[in-house]
């Protein structure tokens, strides 16, 4: 999710946003593009404007980067980009072994990690949750008490994200005490309307702003970020 990373030797970040709904509804929305997987494409994210990127450390996705990969996509970041580290149903030396002297922020398990897993990796982290109803939200806030944000993308029974679909933003509660993060099937042409329906706390785009799956476009990088100030710009004129 977004935010700036932790300045040296402060210990706290942006990252870590404020659980007060109303400071939510009022502060900017950030950005998170996720499944970076060049050096350049990281550059062009973070000339965009974005709070934060995210590396993809689960082997099946087309987004996958190896440690090394991650390494360089790293070394190319200006300060105050958070990265995240993105992980399904790992095992905890897997996390450990990926992330270890990786300047990783935040970790965001997007499978069925139970909470004491996710609470146990060492780093601040952010669940992602499948959403059919609003019960699931209601469900993850509960169980996952510790998270940082939850993360709502659209549900599918063999994948888990990536999907490039959307659910049925309605459902999103507006009493959750967890910062939100929307997901799922967000592009330039739709993230504004995202924004002004559910107001998230942040945004989080892969697929919409790519040619193919792990290529980003920096075009469409651009035009999302200005989709998404021009959506705030309008709120607050509102």
């Amino acid at each position: 999710m977004g935010g700036a990373r932790a300045l040296a030797g402060t210990g706290t970040s942006a990252i870590d946003p404020p659980h007060d709904p109303e400071t939510h509804a009022m502060s900017r929305t950030r950005v998170k593009i996720c499944g970076i997987t060049r050096p350049e494409h990281a550059r062009a994210a973070a000339g965009a404007g974005v709070d934060a990127i995210g590396l993809m450390f689960y082997e099946p996705s087309p987004r996958f980067v190896t440690r090394a990969r991650a390494a360089a996509v790293c070394a190319a970041l200006p300060p105050l980009v958070s990265v995240v580290g993105v992980f399904v149903n790992p095992a905890p030396r897997e996390i450990e072994a990926m992330v270890d002297g990786l300047p990783v922020d935040l970790l965001q398990f997007h499978g069925e990690e139970p909470p004491e897993l996710c609470a146990g990796a060492g780093k601040p982290y952010v669940k992602a949750v499948r959403v059919l109803t609003r019960y699931d939200v209601v469900e993850a806030a509960a169980r996952y008490a510790d998270a940082r944000a939850l993360l709502l993308d659209a549900h599918h029974d063999a994948l888990w994200g990536g999907t490039g679909t959307r659910f049925d933003w309605d459902v999103v509660p507006d009493d959750v005490d967890h910062p939100i993060v929307l997901a799922g099937g967000l592009t330039p042409e739709n993230v504004a309307g995202a924004i002004r329906l559910v107001r998230p706390f942040a945004v989080d785009v892969s697929g919409g702003v790519e040619s193919t799956p792990g290529e980003k476009d920096p075009e469409r990088m651009e035009r999302f970020m200005k989709e998404v100030a021009g959506a705030e710009a309008d709120e607050r004129q509102g």
